[in-house]
């Protein structure tokens, strides 16, 4: 098997990011084993669920620590998501010992893996995965905006 590219990586997210309820933010995420095999997808299920912490990566975090690894560490993994984490999630990925992120748009409000913050790159972190960011971002951007825009 050979691991998706980058932009594959992101459009699974897409797909994920659009199964997202009515009410919840369109922001979909899925993790990736080294071998290419995918591990968990999620949508933000904040709304839904009534839990705070129910964004897409912790939802898919936590999918896929129960597949693989030890139960959470999950070296070795991708995880691709259509937003840049906020700080509960980049500190989540960086506990789970996530090998490497990619995103698709910028969130210059709460980014936490180098907007506003940069949390998964801290020198201070035993972990630091790679981050590449920025991977389809209109259309990532683009899925937000008419979400936001319907809700006005």
């Amino acid at each position: 098997m050979t691991f998706p590219d980058d932009e594959a990586l992101i459009r699974a997210a897409l797909t994920a990011a659009r199964a997202a309820g009515a009410d919840d933010v369109p922001i979909g995420a899925v993790i990736y084993a080294a071998d290419g095999t995918e591990l968990a997808r999620a949508a933000n299920a904040r709304e839904r669920l009534g839990d705070p912490t129910a964004h897409a990566e912790v939802l898919a975090l936590r999918e896929a620590a129960a597949k693989h690894g030890d139960g959470w560490r999950l070296e070795g993994a991708t995880l691709a998501v259509t937003v840049e984490p906020c700080t509960m999630c980049a500190g989540a990925l960086v506990l789970a010992r996530v090998h490497r992120v990619v995103f698709g748009a910028w969130e210059p409000k709460t980014g936490a893996v180098g907007s506003l913050w940069d949390v998964v790159r801290d020198r201070r972190q035993a972990h630091r995965p790679e981050v590449r960011g920025g991977v389809l971002e209109h259309e990532c951007a683009a899925l937000l905006e008419q979400f936001f825009a319907a809700k006005r």
